[in-house]
């Protein structure tokens, strides 16, 4: 290989290095070209690159990268898997893992986690994690868990309260309603008393009374006559 193909080959290790979220590095000896486009298909499903690497070039690549972790796992004939924002880490360990079972060839060395390095028994631990999918959805779950909770035990009190309030007001309401009815009849009550006072005025006898007394009787004419 020319000195100006290494350099190219270095630049794009670097950069695959830098942009990866996951590196899972693994010894793939023993392993036919059949077993090998297998692996690099099912992880290009799960959104991971797979490449066999020369380790003097991968660990300029990795010194240029800031990446000095992954020295540490270049020994020996190396394949590397490049997991960039969006692929499955848990996908891509199960895949590497069951071949490494099957083929009781492939040696998962370990790798590069979220900036830190992981070991291969980390690996396969990883490997035997719910798909990417349902472990977000059961992390999810139990977060949104509490926080309903916490939202019925807050609102609970407030329902209460505008039952409360409600009832209030269709009390006030009915009372409202029902105070006018009383007013005619003390309407009715008050001209009642008033036509009952000037009977009492215009009675009958009280004039006869007084009339009897002004009229002079037989016996004081004759007296005044006498006189």
């Amino acid at each position: 290989m020319l000195k100006r193909d290494k350099e190219q080959v270095v630049e794009r290790l670097t950069e695959r290095i830098r942009d990866a979220e996951t590196l899972i590095v693994a010894d793939y000896r023993g392993l036919t070209n059949a077993q090998m486009e297998g692996l690099r298909d099912e992880l290009l499903e799960h959104g991971a690159g797979f490449a066999v690497v020369k380790n003097t070039l991968t660990r300029r690549a990795a010194q240029a990268a800031g990446n000095e972790a992954l020295l540490t796992l270049l020994e020996g004939p190396t394949a590397i898997a490049f997991l960039e924002t969006g692929a499955d880490p848990v996908a891509a360990a199960k895949a590497l893992s069951k071949l490494a079972r099957d083929s009781r060839v492939l040696a998962i060395r370990g790798g590069m986690l979220a900036g830190r390095t992981v070991t291969s028994e980390e690996v396969e631990s990883l490997a035997t994690l719910p798909p990417a999918d349902v472990l977000r959805g059961q992390v999810l779950g139990a977060i949104i868990a509490p926080v309903q909770a916490l939202a019925g035990l807050v609102a609970a009190p407030l329902t209460n309260l505008v039952g409360l309030i409600d009832a209030r007001i269709e009390q006030l309401g009915g009372e409202a309603e029902d105070a006018p009815a009383e007013e005619p009849a003390a309407e009715a009550e008050a001209p009642a008393a008033e036509a009952e006072a000037p009977m009492e005025e215009t009675s009958p006898e009280a004039p006869a009374a007084e009339a009897a007394a002004e009229e002079p009787t037989d016996d004081t004419t004759t007296a005044e006559e006498e006189a």
